[in-house]
């Protein structure tokens, strides 16, 4: 994987995949920035390049003067999300933009989610594009693939977490369940929301009030506001303050 652009490659070079970065190309400019160096990036693994050999090997114009070869996404396992003491999991029901899915991801490393779930298939992965977009975030969060969003759901409520999914036509506002101990935030994809048997499998599902003329928010937008109402009920915030 060619990931581009500086967060997500300092990250990489911060973060799980570490190890596996085997070679950097940075524009003139970009390789005397003191930012690679302190990421111990090695000199026999960083190259000076044009940037137009920068954009061949990655693909796109937003290099932002740097890219770095990487080895596989490590994805983590189901287990590992819901195995800590009291998870805060955000499950992704069919997200299919790159863009929604790296800036959620993004969000959910800032608020300190134990991990975040998507399917296996009609979903969108970890791609250079998500790393881009979550600005480096992926490099240090637990993604899990899942083969079926329902069952993880019900493997998460077996150890004992309650699952909050989010629909505009929910009853229940955002801000009345509790979110504290194992907790499992769920989102629907673009468009379609959530699917009738995942929201079927979900303890409660929730809305967020809509008092404009625009009947939704992007999913993104959505995840941080949910996000960060359960981590402010999760007592983060408040011991943080």
């Amino acid at each position: 994987m060619i990931v581009y652009g500086r967060n997500p490659v300092r990250e990489a070079l911060r973060g799980r995949r570490a190890t596996q970065v085997r070679e950097v190309w940075a524009t003139e400019r970009t390789a005397r920035e003191p930012w690679l160096a302190e990421t111990g990036a090695r000199p026999s693994r960083l190259h000076v390049a044009h940037a137009h050999e920068i954009e061949e090997r990655c693909g796109t114009t937003a290099h932002q003067g740097v890219c770095a070869e990487c080895g596989p996404y490590p994805y983590a396992g189901a287990d590992e999300l819901l195995g800590r003491p009291d998870p805060f999991v955000l499950a992704l029901d069919q997200i299919q933009d790159p863009q929604n899915l790296g800036a959620i991801c993004r969000t959910a490393e800032c608020v300190g989610v134990s991990g975040v779930a998507i399917p296996e298939r009609r979903a969108a992965e970890v791609t250079p594009a998500v790393c881009k977009a979550s600005a480096g975030a992926v490099e240090h969060l637990r993604v899990a693939r899942v083969r079926n969003v329902a069952d993880f759901l019900e493997q998460a409520k077996r150890a004992g977490c309650w699952c909050y999914g989010a629909d505009a036509e929910a009853t229940v506002a955002y801000d009345r369940p509790d979110y504290r101990g194992g907790a499992v935030i769920v989102l629907g994809g673009e468009g379609k929301g959530l699917r009738p048997r995942v929201a079927s499998v979900c303890d409660e599902v929730v809305a967020l009030p809509m008092r404009g003329r625009i009947s939704s928010l992007n999913v993104s937008a959505a995840a941080a506001v949910l996000l960060y109402e359960a981590l402010q009920r999760r007592g983060a915030l408040d011991s943080a303050s």
